[in-house]
């Protein structure tokens, strides 16, 4: 029998990004994420899926390809949930559903900026390596975030 180290299988992880809400809120569309996450080469629409169902196919520089489906979206309390729906190569866990909350700063020193939160929900079945992993790639793809509501 294989033992395992027991670890959480969720990630959080947030930044301040130094722009007005509305800057910030614009990129959060899983079709736009390729025009602030420098891992992607591109994200777009899958066609012929239903009309009720949105899947976006995000490809990576190092090949990796997944499609994602926004499970919820609110405009207001602005965020976006996804799940991976499918992957190549596959995944070496079974699912994963992941939130991109943003919150205006409306008071105190950060006043004007963006709270950004991005969470990953992952089955039990995901290992250490993959939940540091997805704290590291979240940690990259907000400082993107940062970097392209800047220009």
């Amino acid at each position: 029998m294989a033992s395992r180290i027991p670890t959480s299988t969720s990630v959080t992880e947030s930044a301040v990004i130094s722009a007005p809400f509305s800057s910030v809120w614009h990129l959060i569309k899983l079709e736009s994420f390729s025009d602030f996450w420098t891992a992607l080469v591109k994200s777009e629409t899958v066609k012929d899926t239903s009309p009720d169902t949105d899947i976006v196919k995000w490809v990576f520089k190092d090949g990796t390809e997944l499609e994602v489906k926004l499970e919820a979206h609110s405009t207001i309390d602005h965020y976006i949930t996804y799940s991976v729906i499918s992957a190549k190569p596959q995944l070496s866990y079974s699912s994963v559903v992941s939130t991109v909350r943003l919150f205006p700063i409306t008071s105190g020193h950060h006043e004007g900026q963006t709270f950004v939160q991005w969470t990953g929900n992952f089955s039990s079945d995901a290992d250490a390596g993959v939940i540091e992993d997805a704290k590291f790639k979240r940690r990259e793809a907000l400082a993107d975030l940062a970097n392209a509501v800047k220009k």
